[in-house]
């Protein structure tokens, strides 16, 4: 899976619903991540929030790789707006579906709600009301929503391709990184995976992380979905083992792949091993360009108190002495540096 970097200005949240002479594009969520199809093959764009960094992905396979079945594409003149004789041979709950996302195009998200909700049995518009849901963060509502779209998984995103209409949203995997959202199984799953953390259901979010490892154990935005969820359990000791095992020999290509050492190295030092961790933070240390700044601070922080565990304290108090540098107000490091002065005075 290939990467390909470059910088943009601004991030911004929103919901955009954009009709040219070609086709429809339908964003929803916070700008920083976009699905586009052309006849070259699809290219996934995501981004990295409050860093103006983007990656894409190509995926030159996805039209062989099943998916919904092509419909009969809707003239362009006819796309979200049916004419008389059109909605009097168009199915209601497709009536329905178009009406809905012309209500969002139009700004309403009431009524957008209200007529995707009508048609809640296909699962296409079961999709999307889950993600007016999730904007709104009404969790239980979203989780029926998008369990409605898997029950359909065979027809999901097939409306959507008939109206020529791309939709996609964004999801926090970190605090730094996000991952883009299609109305497909993955997707959907993921959607699922970062609700049942929100509320605290780490077993559900991990039934769901199974599934994607099954769909695809090389994804990194599950691997690295899977480390951050395993971390929230430190006392499932297999689990801290499954982690090591999933992120052996990643290399630090990209921002994804730096969150995943981050996480392996934490996995590691939970099980024991601070030499091991301090390692493989010191490789994810060595590419700082176009990393977030949050997650490179965590690194060396984390490293830092790793220095000081297994007695190196010269080298883990220059590492809080850098942190402090770039952040003072970074975590407790000017509480740790304190300490040290304090523990180091002759009048102590």
């Amino acid at each position: 899976m290939a990467f390909r970097f470059w910088r943009r200005v601004s991030l911004a949240p929103g919901v955009t619903l954009n009709l040219s002479k070609s086709t429809a594009s339908l964003s929803f969520g916070p700008r920083g991540a976009k699905y586009t199809i052309s006849p070259r093959g699809n290219r996934i764009t995501a981004g990295l929030p409050g860093t103006g960094l983007f990656y894409t992905v190509h995926d030159r396979k996805r039209a062989r790789r099943g998916g919904p079945a092509p419909a009969r594409a809707v003239q362009r003149r006819d796309r979200l707006t049916l004419g008389f004789f059109q909605r009097l041979f168009t199915p209601g709950a497709e009536r329905n579906f178009i009406d809905g996302l012309r209500a969002l195009n139009g700004g309403d998200q009431d009524a957008a709600l209200a007529a995707l909700e009508h048609a809640g049995s296909l699962p296409d518009a079961s999709w999307m009301a889950g993600m007016i849901r999730l904007r709104r963060e009404v969790f239980d509502r979203v989780t029926v929503h998008f369990q409605t779209a898997l029950g359909g998984l065979e027809n999901l995103g097939a409306l959507f391709a008939k109206y020529e209409i791309v939709a996609q949203a964004s999801l926090p995997i970190t605090k730094d990184i996000f991952a883009h959202v299609l109305p497909r199984e993955r997707g959907t799953l993921l959607a699922l995976v970062e609700i049942a953390q929100i509320e605290g259901r780490h077993l559900d979010a991990m039934a769901h992380l199974e599934r994607l490892l099954e769909l695809d154990a090389t994804d990194p935005v599950v691997r690295l979905s899977f480390a951050e969820l395993a971390l929230v359990m430190p006392d499932d000791r297999k689990l801290l083992e499954r982690v090591v095992t999933l992120t052996a020999g990643d290399a630090n290509e990209t921002p994804v792949d730096t969150a995943i050492l981050y996480c392996r190295a934490e996995a590691l030092a939970a099980l024991g091993l601070p030499d091991a961790a301090i390692t493989v933070l010191t490789l994810a240390n060595r590419r700082r360009k176009d990393r977030p700044k949050g997650l490179m601070l965590q690194i060396r922080y984390a490293r830092a108190l790793l220095y000081a565990q297994v007695g190196r304290k010269a080298q883990g108090r220059r590492e809080l002495e850098r942190v402090y540098a770039e952040d003072p107000a970074f975590e407790d490091v000017r509480a740790r540096l304190e300490f040290d002065d304090v523990a180091a005075s002759p009048h102590s």
